[in-house]
């Protein structure tokens, strides 16, 4: 059982406005994001909310994922990690970790990732493509305390790090998976 936590708290500084209720298509950006994690094969789907979490409950209200409220997202991306593990049912083996404003990474990138974890003895998987690691990240359940020890807007960048050889990278041919948006130039760019 792998859960996905989808993490959408941010304020999105650099947009100038919450990113995760920019319009994307028939929706938003986050409902795209939590779509493409709906049609895959993860166990369950868990949203992290703090920014303006109000609006964006109501956004996503009608679909099936847990939503966590992070008080305290302004401490960073590990605050709202920290969260989402806390939902997670007590039978996952593993959590996957995907970010909000990240449309672009469709059911099919994220099922290979799925399809690829369990049949290797890395505890680490993450998708690459042409060779630029991306998310969203798979860790093993054995890191969950690392997970949760983590301080500031670091994410699970130093847990990589820090175990270079139980990682599995797996190749996809989706620039999705190192394509977020960040300003108003990413978002005009990838809308079209």
């Amino acid at each position: 059982m792998i859960s996905a936590i989808l993490l959408a708290a941010g304020e999105s500084k650099r947009m100038g406005k919450p990113k995760q209720l920019m319009p994307w298509h028939q929706g938003t950006i986050l409902e795209r994001a939590i779509d493409n994690l709906l049609e895959s094969a993860v166990s369950e789907v868990v949203v992290v909310v703090g920014y303006q979490a109000e609006e964006v409950v109501k956004v996503i209200a009608t679909r099936p994922v847990a939503v966590a409220v992070n008080p305290d997202y302004e401490q960073g991306m590990s605050t709202s990690i920290a969260a989402g593990l806390r939902l997670i049912d007590d039978r996952a083996g593993a959590v996957m970790l995907a970010l909000g404003d990240q449309p672009l990474i469709d059911s099919r990138t994220i099922n290979r990732l799925l399809d690829e974890f369990p049949n290797h003895d890395k505890g680490i998987a993450l998708p690459a493509y042409q060779g630029r690691r991306g998310h969203p990240v798979i860790f093993a359940i054995k890191y969950k305390a690392e997970l949760l020890k983590l301080t500031g807007d670091a994410g699970g960048r130093q847990i990589i790090k820090d175990h270079p050889d139980d990682i599995l990278e797996v190749a996809v041919d989706s620039a999705g998976v190192i394509t977020d948006i960040d300003t108003g130039d990413d978002y005009r760019s990838h809308l079209g």
